[in-house]
């Protein structure tokens, strides 16, 4: 099975993986302006999200294994790639396990570390989106409001809605079998991966998914790591500071 993926622009190739329930559109702004610098961008949906395929298994083997049949058949090789939160957890196991494929790793606020689960109230109210009930976007969102506060969660979780057929709204994502392997997601990178090739890890300043004690972990996996922080952004820092995050990641790979 191919993952789907949106190619733009011409030249050295660079992959953009998303996070938990998210999907390859949520990275087209910034990849347009990626490809005017000169990059051939490929925004990618992983397995049981946005345009790719569905299957019962969801573990990081799988996602790296995905992106490696992905590369042999688009023939890509010295490629620059960065992943946000789970895609970052992807493409560091990716780049441990085919550090041949990848000239420069950047991780987008995700440390190589065990994260407990934390997605227990979005995944609930995904769950309590009824379509024979739920006609429109604004129900569906006022639906969602009871269980996730704030509203760019819920604008960010709504792009997953799409129109199955004429009237009927449904979700792009594969929501019951996210929910039954979500343990998966907060895994540790395996004690011995390792990664030697350039890297840059990006956290926001309001964000604490990367902490000050990531370091020793981070450095051990990619010991030639660089850390930088994004100003005046959280978690979802390319949206949130796109501007200081484009700069970043232009500068590291130039």
């Amino acid at each position: 099975m191919q993952l789907h993926s949106n190619i733009i622009g011409e030249g050295k190739p660079f992959i953009i993986l998303h996070g938990f329930l998210g999907m390859s559109d949520n990275w087209k702004t910034l990849g347009k302006e990626f490809a005017k610098a000169g990059f051939q961008v490929h925004l990618i949906d992983q397995r049981n999200h946005g345009r790719s395929f569905h299957s019962d298994n969801f573990n990081y083997d799988l996602l790296s294994q995905d992106l490696k049949e992905y590369c042999d058949t688009h023939n890509l090789k010295d490629i620059v790639l960065l992943g946000h939160s789970m895609g970052g957890k992807t493409a560091m196991l990716f780049a441990s396990q085919f550090p041949d494929y990848v000239t420069k790793l950047l991780i987008a606020d995700i440390s190589p570390r065990f994260y407990p689960i934390h997605h227990d109230a979005i995944l609930e109210g995904l769950a309590s989106l009824d379509f024979n009930t739920l006609k429109t976007r604004g129900a569906a969102e006022e639906q969602l409001s009871n269980y996730v506060s704030d509203h760019g969660t819920r604008l960010f979780l709504l792009k997953n809605l799409y129109w199955v057929e004429k009237g009927i709204l449904g979700l792009r994502i594969n929501l019951d079998v996210l929910t039954e392997n979500v343990n998966e997601v907060g895994e540790a990178l395996p004690m011995h991966s390792k990664f030697e090739g350039d890297t840059l890890f990006l956290k926001g300043d309001k964000s604490e998914y990367i902490a000050a004690q990531d370091e020793a972990i981070i450095k051990a996996h990619f010991p030639n790591a660089k850390i930088e922080t994004i100003a005046n952004a959280g978690h979802w820092l390319h949206a949130e500071n796109p501007k200081d995050f484009y700069n970043a990641v232009i500068n590291f790979v130039n």
